[in-house]
């Protein structure tokens, strides 16, 4: 039976009093007691005048609707003259009084979005700031994982941990730069790009299981090859090709794709690990940058364009070479994940909360971030108000189809097996079992390859029952081909396999193709409006040197 937190079990307090996250206040000052209390609070407010006051009883306003009481607290210092909304269920009379605590580094106008901290234990969840101001000095982390869901489910938790939003990596590229403290990103992966420039400070790595990757990368596949909905790209398609080919022609190319993921999956770790390290993907061998930038465009070459012996050479002795924005310091602190967590574990209702610890932990010990941090006391709270409440965005989970309705051959499984093997082997090696990181990831890869295990296993066994939506592989799928061919069935030809393969290499390249169109445009739309303001600050300026005077009405109105 799933945990429930104190923040679940306990009925709320009927009062709640607003604190510093500095404040060593231990005592609450109920506004309706006698006028000698109030003198004393009024002259600690004179003493502390940068604490948040207690909640002035004209300043308290109880609206119940269907069960819930929302109460609205106003802040009476001029110093911050703002107002949020709280929310508690079931307040009744009688009920202990407690605090909200508020880190310091918010001003009053940020605090409206903080998840806030009642104290013992409770907090309330609010969505982030996604506004942030320009002038603030963060420590900004980078979110890096393979494509999938869970990185949402990571930069969430620092959300809530300091009030501040996060950023995707494109919307870097097609926004234009900010101050977002949190940046999530799938780069060195076609699906993602550099974008943000030189905006991170560190890097956090999300690892997840490679089988459930390799599923919402099914997903990826389907949305740019298969899905109705797409409109745009499917109608640049039909004009290339009168007819989009079958269901059963997108599953087989999206095995081979999968297969070729797999590889990908190993290779995204060595990249950060070993800091830009040129690699190719499907040998792991160091490469060339000549060969790198190709394989960054895994939908403009076919595999022979992108064979290591072709392109580099079988005895060819290779330097490494590392990726520029590693290697002229674009992360002040390096490319090296300096953690690396868990979407999977933090789901878990025993060890979740130790996960959110091991994050908060990072962001709180950096001195400029530790003024945004909720009180550590907090901390388990804000895991179950995300894990358990399901607040914020909706994640992988919240989707109503999961990765448990796919099953995988015995192929398939196979090659994430093996790609677990070698790089368990590799990170648990003496070169690299001194770092903390490194001995994590052959943690949570061991985990994940005794699940995959049992499940190879059941296939063999045949107490799974693959169908032809399942990934069935190339060796799998041809086996059913033949069979189809021995019954007198008929089957595709293989120049018919072959188009139907090109169709959806070409769907697959436009969806690129779009991002970048989209970035591109939106570029040039920000540079035309610099642009025209410039212009613009030129004419007021050329304006004011010949008619001071009116500039100086104008500027006085």
């Amino acid at each position: 039976m799933p945990r429930t937190t104190k923040r679940s079990r306990d009925k709320p307090p009927s009062v709640i009093k607003v604190v510093s996250f500095d404040d060593e206040l231990t005592t609450a000052h109920n506004p309706r007691k006698s006028s000698r209390n109030k003198r004393k609070t009024q002259d600690y407010r004179q003493q502390q005048p940068t604490l948040v006051t207690d909640l002035a009883a004209g300043g308290l306003k109880a609206l119940a609707r269907g069960g819930i009481i929302f109460l609205s607290a106003l802040m009476v210092y001029n110093i911050y003259p703002m107002a949020w909304d709280l929310a508690a269920a079931g307040v009744s009379k009688g009920r202990s009084m407690a605090k909200v605590h508020i880190p310091s580094g918010l001003d009053g106008e940020q605090r409206r979005e903080l998840t806030l901290n009642l104290g013992n234990g409770e907090c309330l969840w609010q969505p982030p700031i996604h506004d942030i101001p320009a002038t603030i000095d963060f420590h900004k982390t980078l979110v890096a994982g393979y494509p999938s869901g869970d990185k949402r489910m990571i930069f969430q938790q620092m959300e809530a941990l300091t009030g501040w939003a996060a950023k995707d990596e494109w919307d870097f590229e097609y926004l234009g730069d900010s101050n977002h403290p949190f940046i999530k990103a799938n780069y060195p992966h076609h699906e993602g790009i550099w974008g943000w420039g030189t905006n991170a400070d560190q890097v956090v790595m999300v690892i997840r299981n490679i089988r459930k990757s390799m599923v919402e990368y099914h997903d990826i596949l389907y949305d740019i090859g298969y899905a109705k909905t797409w409109d745009v790209a499917t109608e640049n398609m039909m004009k290339l090709y009168s007819v989009r080919p079958p269901l059963d022609a997108f599953l087989e190319w999206r095995d081979m794709r999968v297969l070729d993921e797999a590889n990908w999956y190993g290779w995204f770790i060595d990249y950060w690990m070993e800091e830009g390290l040129m690699r190719d993907y499907f040998t792991h061998k160091i490469t060339t940058p000549k060969h790198w930038r190709m394989l960054m465009m895994p939908t403009v070459y076919t595999y022979g364009e992108l064979d290591y012996n072709v392109v580099v050479g079988a005895d060819t002795v290779v330097e490494p070479s590392y990726d520029p924005h590693c290697a002229n310091g674009e992360i002040s602190g390096g490319c090296r994940p300096v953690l690396v967590v868990s979407a999977e574990v933090l789901r878990d209702y025993t060890l979740g909360p130790s996960e959110t610890a091991k994050i908060a932990n990072l962001i709180s010990n950096n001195a400029k971030m530790a003024p945004y941090m909720i009180d550590p006391e907090a901390w388990e709270c804000v895991w179950s108000e995300l894990i358990v409440k399901g607040m914020g965005l909706k994640t992988v989970d919240d989707r109503p189809h999961t990765e448990e309705e796919y099953f995988f051959s015995a192929e398939m499984l196979e090659k994430m097996i093996w790609n677990l093997n070698r790089t368990i082997t590799k990170y648990g090696s003496d070169d690299w079992n001194h770092l903390e990181t490194s001995n994590r990831i052959v943690e949570l890869l061991t985990d994940h390859k005794a699940l995959i295990q049992v499940e190879l296993e059941d296939v063999n066994a045949g107490r799974r029952k693959l169908t032809e939506k399942s990934f069935l592989g190339p060796k799998e799928r041809e086996r059913r081909r033949l069979e189809a061919v021995q019954r007198g069935e008929e089957v595709e030809s293989e120049e018919q396999r072959k188009k139907h393969f090109e169709y959806f290499d070409a769907m697959e390249r436009e969806h690129r193709l779009m991002k970048e169109r989209r970035v591109k445009e939106a570029r040039e739309k920000r540079q035309a409006e610099r642009k025209e303001q410039r212009m613009k600050e030129r004419k007021e300026a050329r304006q004011s040197l010949r008619n001071p005077a009116a500039s100086s009405v104008t500027e006085n109105k």
